[in-house]
């Protein structure tokens, strides 16, 4: 039997098994478009379980539609080694963000089964369902739920912008599991990821080993007024939303701009009523992120918010709704796992850095419930949620190539 030093992925199966889900909603600037519980992410769902079968996995889903396909281990009652991410994509996203993670995880079952090479754990590669947030807000909502984070009933009752239930569209795409979530145990889990960041590339690194990831919080926030005629309404009698949406925003921005560093603050999503060119916006619906690496600084910048938006509220006779939708702490990764990935990286010779994530993953998740860790490769000039998002075959290798060996030093051998 070969030592797990000695073991190597077949990158090309790797790379054209990526091309091929990409197929799944491609877009014409060569990204991809699957948004959570549409056809087009069942198609996706529906390749992935074939294949997982054809590898010999069983395969089982549970109540959010969260998908587990095992390789069995030796020991049939331990813990599995968990790896994966999700299938979802932004409404304009690429062809790695999410999916590399979970090929690279069935890529290190199809080389185990290559090489008859026995674990004495389970593997378990894991689709998590909805993890961009795009159609279903929050975030990474499924992870969530298996993490304690959100409840069954409130996650399958979060609504789309059509008012479709996230619980109705599992149902209509076949992907409502009877398996309750978090009912498996979690040995390790790993999810390998590209950077979505400018910073392995710019340094020559071909690993990201991840030591843990910034805090998050999400906010919706309505500001209400009166719509009114655009030439009668005097403009000292106005209550103007989309106005105080414009404080808004650059409020948001200053929060972000005053704690430095480490800070990012986003207005992403801006729906103003009724949207006519010659009548007074009476109501906005806006979205908020806010993230930093340290839940002190997280916290103020909240409080900042609240207050500004306070301010602003009043001062053009506006009322004010606001909903935190996601909490998210800053997040430690299991010193174990970043020690599984950094070997893992070091016998191969990759060029490696340590590095805190910008950016929330199904792993953050999970690191509250299970040991943890994230491998990071470069993406091209650092872009993500992108149709032009890229990566060199070299580097999808080099890191499926890490969580093989991160995978087997904590899955053990047969």
């Amino acid at each position: 039997m070969n030592e797990p030093r000695n073991l190597s992925i077949d990158g090309d199966r790797l790379w054209n098994s990526i091309m091929e889900i990409a197929k799944i909603g491609a877009t014409e600037k060569g990204g991809s478009r699957r948004l959570a519980l549409t056809d087009l992410d069942r198609e996706a769902r529906d390749v992935f379980v074939a294949w997982c079968e054809a590898a010999g996995c069983n395969v089982s889903v549970d109540r959010m539609g969260n998908i587990f396909a095992r390789r069995p281990g030796s020991d049939p009652t331990a813990a599995a080694v968990v790896t994966g991410s999700h299938l979802d994509t932004q409404p304009t996203g690429g062809r790695f963000d999410g999916v590399y993670g979970v090929l690279a995880g069935l890529e290190v079952v199809r080389t185990l089964n290559d090489l008859d090479y026995q674990t004495e754990r389970p593997i378990d590669v894991v689709v998590w369902t909805n993890e961009e947030g795009s159609r279903f807000a929050p975030a990474m909502i499924s992870s969530g739920v298996f993490a304690g984070e959100f409840t069954l009933e409130e996650a399958l009752a979060r609504p789309d912008p059509d008012g479709l239930t996230l619980g109705g569209e599992l149902v209509r795409i076949g992907y409502a599991g009877d398996e309750e979530v978090g009912a498996r145990d979690i040995h390790a889990y790993f999810e390998a990821h590209i950077e979505q960041g400018p910073i392995l590339e710019a340094e020559d690194k071909t690993i990201g080993v991840v030591t843990g990831a910034q805090g998050q919080r999400w906010y919706e926030v309505t500001l209400t007024g009166v719509e009114s005629h655009a030439g009668p309404t005097p403009m000292d009698r106005r209550k103007d939303a989309l106005l105080g949406s414009a404080r808004l925003v650059e409020l948001v921005n200053r929060v972000g701009l005053d704690h430095q560093p480490g800070a990012c603050a986003t207005v992403g999503m801006i729906d103003a009523y009724p949207n006519s060119r010659n009548v007074i916006p009476g109501r906005v619906f806006l979205t908020i992120d806010f993230r930093h690496p340290d839940d002190v600084t997280l916290a103020r910048m909240d409080t900042e918010m609240r207050a500004g938006l306070d301010e602003i509220a009043t001062g053009i006779d506006l009322e004010l709704a606001i909903d935190e939708i996601l909490d998210l702490p800053a997040v430690k990764f299991d010193e174990r796992c970043v020690a599984a990935v950094r070997q893992a990286a070091e016998v191969r010779d990759f060029a490696l850095r340590d590095m805190v994530s910008g950016a929330g993953h199904d792993a953050c998740n999970i690191a509250a419930v299970a040991p943890t860790s994230m491998i990071f490769i470069p993406c091209i000039d650092g872009i993500s949620h992108n149709e032009i998002e890229d990566a060199k075959p070299e580097w999808i290798t080099a890191g499926g190539q890490v969580l093989l060996g991160a995978v087997l030093d904590m899955a053990g051998v047969g």
